[in-house]
């Protein structure tokens, strides 16, 4: 069994064990997740390597030859997202340590956490849809009891929401799982991609419709996305910036493996209707995000908008296109998290600050708000930063496929750039240009130098990252075309699982 495969569920396994030992020590536990979390990027480092060079990888867990028993298989999107996790884990386990309150230290939050990650890190590892549901519950599970962590009233009504909604997914992935087994005897992604083209072309479509919502919902694409505005504003903000940085991006990581591994025979249907649901997502997220007046709404809101970009490049389905999908998926989630943390340091005393009761934040942190202001054009796609390369992509994948539904969808991405621009102007304008209201409530988080280090190094660190990745964007562009010419022909992730006789 090649180990570095299992590592990136191992470590985070390993890290909340650990901290559950440390459960009365509370500095324990921050020490633990901290390294936990740089251990968890080494790994995403090592094995995107690993994976660059020696090309996919895989393993079967227990000796049980594939396409029986566990697999775990990487590929370069799934090296990617494995590092990207590592990523947001050491930023937010930064943030963490002046953001969460002792009381939630106390309760788990640390071990929490590293569940969290472990169950995200196990879907994007595994090869078999069965354990793919295996480790979405534990990601439900642990998101769900981080969102209810500290038991205030508007957490718990965000949270109902979430775990409703989640639990309709589960049951649809469930339903799913038990239709293709009785159907072709058979849970593995691999085995299942050579097997399905023998169904009738109804039971296709209806297991792909039936794995659109059950991922859709986690994706938080139109309609099914309104939990995510109602959750993500109510935990503290290391929470939701850990949300926003990886929650959605698992559910689109599913929708991409499944509708570029297995369900690709009826192409015309499927990714038409995919095409629709990208232009609905972004044109309904961006308009909530413009309705609302609370920083960390509109950012929600525009979470839900973004997903509409993700799911642009897989319905168009090039070569390019996923390249754009992909390169976007890194993007959004380095910008999103930063925004949410920026978003921390602007409000105090948890609460999530209307626009009306904010202002002079450019005269009183002019390092934050350079920091927002290089993010917010980043997400709003202004060039040189890397949402513009992420859009141009997907922009120009959309006129070279020249259909109508592309037009319409490109066109609808343009202008929703153009409303996020807007959007993330009137933050601007309210909070850090205007000067502070008199009747001011809330202001910039107060503290003693270590405490403000702690909350604007993280900050910092995704800021100069997201500013790299749009002025160098060629080195990550390279590996982000070979995992989308990985996923445009499974040909090689077929044989990396079942073998070199196959197919």
């Amino acid at each position: 069994m090649k180990v570095l495969l299992v590592l990136p569920v191992l470590v985070p396994l390993a890290t909340a064990a650990l901290s559950l030992l440390s459960f009365r020590r509370v500095g324990r536990q921050r020490a633990l997740g901290l390294v936990g979390s740089v251990l968890q990027l080494a790994v995403g480092f090592a094995l995107l390597r690993a994976v660059h060079r020696g090309g996919i990888q895989s393993t079967q867990l227990g000796g049980w030859p594939a396409p029986y028993g566990i697999t775990f298989v990487v590929d370069l999107f799934s090296a990617l997202m494995v590092l990207l996790s590592g990523v947001i884990a050491v930023v937010t386990s930064i943030y963490s340590l002046s953001d969460i309150d002792r009381g939630r230290r106390a309760h788990g939050f640390y071990p929490l956490m590293h569940a969290l990650l472990m169950g995200t890190n196990g879907v994007f590892v595994t090869g078999d849809l069965f354990n793919l549901y295996v480790w979405f519950e534990v990601t439900l599970i642990a998101s769900f009891v981080l969102l209810v962590l500290g038991n205030e009233r508007p957490q718990m009504q965000g949270a109902i929401k979430y775990v409703a909604m989640n639990l309709i997914s589960s049951a649809l992935f469930l339903t799913g799982l038990g239709i293709l087994y009785g159907s072709v005897h058979a849970l593995n992604m691999a085995d299942l991609s050579l097997k399905l083209p023998s169904l009738a072309p109804a039971i296709r479509f209806t297991l792909a419709m039936i794995f659109l919502v059950a991922f859709g919902i986690k994706a938080a694409v139109f309609p099914l996305f309104f939990w995510l505005p109602d959750s993500y504003h109510t935990p503290p903000v290391t929470v939701t910036a850990l949300f926003a940085g990886l929650l959605t991006k698992v559910g689109v990581y599913a929708l991409v493996r499944s509708f570029t591994l297995l369900f690709v025979d009826d192409r015309e249907a499927t990714h038409a209707l995919l095409l629709g649901i990208a232009a609905f997502t972004m044109a309904v997220g961006v308009l909530g995000a413009v309705s609302h007046r609370e920083v960390r709404r509109i950012l929600a809101f525009h979470s839900v908008s973004q997903v509409g970009y993700m799911v642009m490049g897989l319905g168009l389905f090039t070569l390019s296109s996923l390249s754009g999908t992909i390169f976007f998926v890194l993007h959004h989630a380095i910008i999103k998290s930063n925004l949410f943390l920026i978003s921390g340091i602007m409000q105090s005393g948890g609460k999530d600050a209307r626009l009306d009761l904010q202002g002079g934040l450019l005269a009183r942190s002019p390092g934050l708000s350079a920091c927002f202001l290089v993010t917010a054009l980043s997400l709003a796609g202004m060039p040189p930063l890397s949402g513009f390369w992420a859009k141009l992509i997907l922009v120009r994948s959309g006129l070279e496929v020249g259909s109508r539904g592309a037009a319409a969808v490109v066109a609808t991405s343009l202008a929703v750039g153009l409303v996020t621009l807007i959007s993330m102007t009137k933050i601007w304008n309210e909070a850090f240009w205007k000067p502070a209201p008199a009747e001011a409530e809330f202001s910039p988080r107060e503290g003693g130098t270590r405490r403000r280090a702690l909350l604007y190094v993280p900050v910092v660190l995704l800021t100069a990252l997201g500013v790299t990745l749009g002025m160098a964007p060629e080195p990550l562009l390279a590996v982000v075309r070979r995992a989308a010419a990985q996923l445009a022909d499974p040909t090689d992730y077929v044989r990396a699982v079942l073998g070199e006789g196959r197919p």
